[in-house]
């Protein structure tokens, strides 16, 4: 079943393997370059059938870090279009994840320390829904006004826009990992008491206005993904399972057409129960509670753990992160090991017979 088409909406995907958006530091003032063309084209040739940019800023302080990607302005268009075509070339479907950190904001590259630097020249002050710091040596965010609000969805708009131009073919809402939106979410970070606080309705406010904004940026074929933390793994006063649930029943009514199943980010030093494929139980009850598809991700390794994910009803596609940063064709791979008749890039042919 991994190699079993999938369709949404008007794009079909040759299998149910996706690329995971995962962050790679290395942009200046938010271009994409060949790192990124060859990041995401290597997996592309290696046969996934969703290919996903990472984390992509619609602000600039919106940006986890300096050299994240962005969306925010047009001159950002060119160098991503180069990357979604070539993408698209090799059979896959180029898709990116649009996104703002709130109050996680402005910190060092993983490999320069992964820790709170001042925001660069030309950024505005960090912000987020409430005057809440992430952790206790990161900077007190901004608390959004109303009106602060209203311009950061309309850059989420503004940023899918300029996506579709770039010649992405679906988009992806990050709403995970105690960025912006997952910080509106969940009582952890939302301490407001205006109407983008306070009740669950309240709360979801932000996500779906912004679902909304961006459904009505895009063509109407084109899928619309949300990447949730399912949950905060707090015993109380922390956003749960449950609340996703709910969400994803809110968010399809929108227009999200799947639900991206990961969990936590939202504060430190929280436990979390992880072991190979310990998000997929949050995956299965959405999928079958919401309803509306989804993907699972987290600790999935082998060719048989995602088959069987997908076999046993579980999900309907799954994204991989580290597995393919250590193996770019593990998707050929594991159409050996499964004997699925898949072919590889012709220019490799002699690799594979």
């Amino acid at each position: 079943m991994l190699f079993q088409p999938f369709t949404l909406r008007s794009v079909t995907l040759r299998n149910r393997i996706g690329v995971s958006p995962m962050c790679q530091y290395s942009s200046t003032d938010g271009l994409a370059d060949d790192w990124h063309l060859v990041h995401l084209g290597s997996r592309a040739v290696g046969g996934a059938g969703l290919v996903m940019a990472e984390a992509t800023a619609v602000e600039a302080r919106g940006r986890i870090s300096p050299q994240d990607l962005g969306l925010w302005k047009d001159e950002q268009i060119p160098p991503l279009a180069r990357v979604a075509h070539f993408i698209r070339a090799q059979g896959s479907v180029p898709a990116l994840q649009l996104a703002h950190a709130g109050r996680k904001a402005s910190v060092s590259r993983p490999w320069d320390g992964d820790k709170p630097v001042a925001p660069p020249t030309g950024w505005t002050p960090i912000v987020a829904p409430s005057a809440l710091p992430f952790a206790q040596d990161y900077a007190t965010p901004l608390a959004l006004s109303a009106a602060d609000i209203g311009d950061v969805i309309a850059s989420f708009a503004g940023a899918a826009v300029r996506a579709v131009s770039a010649g992405f073919e679906a988009l992806e809402i990050h709403g995970a990992h105690g960025y912006l939106i997952h910080e509106f979410l969940s009582p952890v970070s939302n301490r407001r008491e205006d109407q983008w606080g306070g009740s669950f309705d309240n709360r979801t406010r932000f996500a779906v206005e912004t679902v909304r904004a961006v459904r009505r940026a895009i063509p109407d074929g084109m899928p619309l993904l949300m990447r949730l933390s399912t949950t905060d793994w707090l015993a109380e006063n922390g956003w749960t399972v449950e609340d996703s649930i709910a969400l994803a029943r809110r968010v399809k009514d929108e227009g999200v057409d799947l639900i991206d199943c990961s969990s936590g980010g939202i504060a430190p030093g929280i436990r979390i129960d992880a072991g190979p494929g310990y998000q997929i139980p949050n995956a299965s009850r959405i999928r079958a509670e919401a309803p509306i598809p989804t993907a699972a991700i987290g600790f999935i390794t082998s060719p048989a753990q995602a088959d069987q994910t997908l076999r046993s009803g579980q999900a309907d596609l799954v994204f991989l992160a580290r597995e393919l940063l250590r193996d770019p064709y593990w998707p050929l791979h594991a159409a050996r090991e499964l004997g699925a008749k898949v072919a590889g890039p012709v220019q490799y042919g002699r690799a594979w017979r």
